[in-house]
């Protein structure tokens, strides 16, 4: 099946999940960043820990490439406190405010107009940002499992068991 077809089928898949899941509300997203519901952390670490393991699982029976990108600890920063400030004044980070628009909220879209505006200011920027910017921390392709020396499986199980750990914690504090 084509590449584009699959992601289609996913990301219809995972945007239904979002809805069901009620993570794109404005309430829990408001809640998550005040620290008040966890129900979009819950959901966003259980895809992570889903994935981990896909991915893990797909590449060792060799159906899918391990794609490793490589570690650029000043773009991570910088980016991440652009996410963040973004998400605080909005209310609604990307994939949210896309189902947030599906489902009728008209406010998303000021988000999403957002976001294509600073894609847009980042594509413009590039070209000055690639030799500064991006240069800041480049540890190259590495993994967590490279950097302890230790097996995939081994990193994947302490997250799982982390992760149903602090599901349990959040779940008995009601959030």
């Amino acid at each position: 099946m084509n590449i584009l077809v699959n992601g289609l089928i996913t990301g219809i898949f995972f945007g239904f999940l979002l809805q069901k899941g009620r993570v794109v509300r404005y309430d829990k997203q408001m809640g998550a960043l005040r620290l008040m519901d966890m129900t979009i952390v819950k959901f966003y670490f259980s895809a992570i820990l889903t994935g981990m393991i896909g991915v893990t699982v797909l590449h060792k029976l060799g159906i899918s490439p391990s794609l490793i990108l490589p570690v650029n600890i000043g773009a991570n920063i910088i980016g991440g406190l652009i996410f963040g400030i973004g998400w605080a004044i909005i209310g609604y980070c990307p994939g949210t405010a896309l189902g947030a628009l599906g489902e009728g909220r008209i406010d998303a879209l000021w988000g999403i107009m957002g976001m294509l505006v600073g894609a847009a200011l980042f594509a413009e920027v590039f070209p000055v940002i690639s030799d500064t910017i991006l240069t800041w921390g480049k540890e190259g392709s590495i993994t967590l499992p490279q950097v302890f020396g230790i097996n995939d499986w081994f990193i994947i199980i302490i997250f799982v068991a982390g992760g149903l750990g602090l599901f349990y914690w959040l779940e008995k504090k009601g959030l």
